[in-house]
């Protein structure tokens, strides 16, 4: 499968802070990519270099096949949009969607007069005006009605009522369906918007600490829950990534797989074992601090610890 997206050891620096620290992620051709991780973790730095708005300082990056930094042919395939997109003062939304054709070659007028009804997007109000949810409306269609065979959402859903987000995600499946690109979203609504991914990448601290296909997430790492001292003892020689503790009872998020032995073991002392969901994995790695032993990569799975 050819990767619509490459990433080979992107460094960026700004003075002496490193955002994003030898990244390495691949993002095939026609899948959508769910891009995890804290506030500051480097992700919208990342996709700033994707989007050819950022260069790296160091590394490698191909969007399409090539390097999009000032690439006009690339560019013209790719539509980024912030979760802090600015407007020129006097503009309503029939300025942009009277614009964003020029800059989107595969512009659906059909699709963007679906969102804007859905939405409800005001059409006399200056959208310097708008509510923050409405800006995240005017922001999706941008991203959507372009059809770019390569879409970057940063943060979409910021200010959207639960109605709005139903009807972010079902217009993104049934066009996705009909026309296939490459869509990378940023979220950290991860339990709403998990079911849209075929892979996930979670940055931590600029690093990447997974980057895997969606199916794939729930084998990286496991819950156990029960009383402090046997969560304790099961997980002594184990990576734990987080753990919650209350009135003597312990849970801990662990990374790697449980095996049948200790699995006995847990049950036999009245632990609970679950595969760790993908919103638990991301809010555990969010609070890990790893060890630089525990940042070898697992080539398996071609995750980090």
């Amino acid at each position: 499968m050819t990767n619509a997206i490459d990433m080979q050891a992107v460094t960026r620096r700004f003075g002496e802070s490193t955002a994003l620290d030898a990244v390495d992620v691949t993002v095939p051709e026609g899948s959508i990519c769910g891009l995890l991780g804290r506030n500051g973790a480097g992700k919208t730095t990342m996709m700033s270099i994707i989007a050819g708005q950022d260069r790296p300082s160091s590394g490698r990056v191909e969007v399409l096949g090539q390097e999009p930094f000032e690439n006009e042919s690339v560019l013209a395939m790719l539509s980024f949009v912030r979760d802090n997109q600015r407007y020129p003062d006097d503009y309503r939304l029939h300025h942009v969607l009277r614009i964003a054709p020029d800059f989107a070659p595969h512009w659906s007028e059909e699709v963007a007069a679906e969102l804007v009804d859905g939405f409800r997007i005001p059409a006399r109000t200056p959208i310097k005006k708008f509510s923050r949810g409405q800006l995240s409306s005017v922001a999706i269609v941008l991203g959507l009605a372009s059809r770019a065979p390569v879409t970057l959402l940063d943060e979409p859903y910021l200010g959207l009522d639960v109605t709005a987000r139903a009807l972010f995600h079902d217009m993104l499946l049934r066009d996705y369906a009909a026309h296939p690109r490459t869509i990378v979203l940023s979220t950290h609504l991860v339990q709403e918007s998990e079911a849209l991914f075929d892979r996930v990448v979670i940055l931590d601290g600029g690093t990447v600490r997974v980057s895997s296909e969606a199916e794939d997430v729930r084998d990286l790492a496991f819950t156990l829950s029960g009383a402090t001292d046997v969560v304790q003892g099961l997980t002594a020689r184990s990576t734990v990534l987080s753990t919650h503790t209350v009135a003597g009872l312990m849970s801990a998020t662990v990374w790697g797989a449980l095996d049948d032995e200790s699995r006995t073991t847990a049950r036999d002392l009245g632990a609970r074992v679950a595969p760790a969901s993908l919103h638990e994995l991301v809010a555990a790695i969010g609070e890990h601090r790893p060890e630089p032993a525990d940042l070898a990569l697992h080539e398996k799975k071609g995750v980090r610890a």
